[in-house]
């Protein structure tokens, strides 16, 4: 094996990816290797990919140059979702070294014992995702207040926009026993609040006795973590059951949901092969507001969808304007190899789709600007987090609403009671201290 003494991490795409990073990180930290940032000259990047982000290939492409222009010498490993779906393709890059699919990702230290030196051309290493059976438990830890705890990987519902099934195979879990384990680990290590990620979350435990109301309340009874946030969840998968408890008997569980739309159209929805109407979409929202109305909701939306015409976005936009959520995360659609949407409807131009995806991100800002209003005077916990920005510090409420205050190196990491203010010109609540729960 090269003799490895730094590496520097770099991941795209989602919190799930973000968990996976960290935990491989965790490897090399024990064999030994120092992680250092990406321009601090390290022996080795791992680059962690994701099949979601647009123009996955050009990012990439990007990142192997911007590395060798800071360590020509270095040695550069591709993995994650991308390299699952385009291994071959990444290994023609000039640079890259090492590619390894979603089965091998974790198996990184035994591929670079098994190489002596950096090779013209990369060692490609990927399996067939499909069928696998292996779960291979992560953590997020050491570079924010909050950890991502992976509970869940793969799908089975093959939306006909995604490539994830393809790039991480068949929904599955560990044991809600060997889950509580490594949130115990969470536990240990002063972090306060946790994030629970997946491809699928709700999906938890198909298949066996256990569900994802089952494990979050044996979440909910571990000590040492103070919060919990449920990443995203689909509305079909997110019961009258979870939220009754999330919302009103749990001690941990915050009163936030990012829940899945995509279209505010039934045809839309079903050409998408998702598994739900807006009508239940709109019963859970309902449902969610009459246990608590200051409950954050986010909603995810894409635009631009194959065959979706003028009238159908205006749906989509009438429906989310009279629906009780508090922000959008816009997605303008983007073809995909190896999807069925492409051939479904005819393409929407690209200038009409930024221009739908415009008329969300307006949306979403009056949305959001609304939900803060409705909170503004009120006094809520907040976890600071430990960045300073020009001498102004940021930290969340339980309802995920973004504060701010000067910076104060004790507050880094702990929850204080604070009274909401006013929002600020950039969107961000000032606020103002009034107790310190915790130091």
């Amino acid at each position: 094996m090269i003799q490895y003494k730094k590496v520097a991490f770099y991941t795209l795409g989602c919190k799930l990816n973000f968990s996976e990073t960290s935990t491989i990180s965790r490897l090399f930290e024990d064999a030994g290797v120092a992680k250092v940032e990406f321009e601090e000259k390290p022996d080795i990047y791992v680059i962690n990919t994701c099949s979601v982000t647009e123009n996955a290939d050009r990012k990439c492409k990007q990142l192997v140059k911007k590395a060798l222009k800071i360590n020509p010498d270095a040695f550069i490993a591709i993995i994650g979702c991308f390299a699952q779906l385009k291994p071959v393709e990444i290994g023609k890059i000039p640079g890259v070294d090492l590619v390894l699919g979603a089965n091998e990702k974790f198996n990184i230290l035994e591929h670079l014992d098994q190489i002596e030196q950096k090779n013209e051309v990369a060692k490609v290493d990927f399996d067939n995702i499909k069928n696998t059976k292996e779960f291979v438990p992560a953590f997020s830890y050491g570079d924010r207040t909050r950890s991502f705890l992976k509970v869940q990987d793969g799908c089975d519902y093959f939306c006909t926009f995604c490539t994830i099934p393809l790039a991480r195979g068949k929904s599955r879990n560990a044991s809600i026993e060997s889950t509580i384990k490594e949130a115990e680990k969470i536990a240990e290590m002063e972090i306060k609040e946790v994030v629970l990620t997946g491809v699928n979350i709700g999906d938890f435990g198909q298949g066996s006795d256990e569900n994802f109301f089952k494990l979050v309340k044996e979440l909910d009874n571990v000590k040492g973590i103070d919060r919990y946030r449920i990443s995203s969840i689909e509305p079909n998968l997110l019961s009258n059951e979870i939220i009754q408890f999330t919302l009103s008997e749990s001690k941990r569980f915050v009163p936030h949901f990012h829940i899945p739309l995509q279209s505010g159209s039934n045809r839309v929805l079903k050409t998408m092969r998702r598994k739900y109407v807006r009508e239940l979409y709109a019963e859970r929202v309902k449902y969610i507001k009459s246990l608590r109305l200051d409950c954050c909701i986010g909603v995810d939306v894409i635009v631009g969808f194959p065959g979706e015409t003028d009238e159908e976005f205006m749906e989509t936009i009438d429906f989310l304007k009279d629906l009780d959520v508090s922000y959008l995360h816009v997605f303008t659609y983007s073809e995909r190899a190896n999807t069925t949407a492409v051939k479904l409807g005819e393409a929407v131009p690209m200038d009409v789709r930024r221009e739908r995806s415009k008329m969300l991100h307006i949306l979403s800002d009056k949305k959001k600007r609304a939900f803060y209003e409705e909170n503004k005077g009120t006094s809520r916990s907040v976890l600071f987090e430990h960045e300073e920005d020009n001498g102004i510090m940021y930290g969340f409420t339980e309802n995920y609403i973004k504060v701010k205050v000067p910076y104060n190196s004790e507050l880094t990491n702990t929850f204080q009671t604070v009274h909401l203010d006013e929002i600020d010109r950039d969107g961000i609540m000032k606020c103002t201290i009034l107790q310190t729960v915790e130091k």
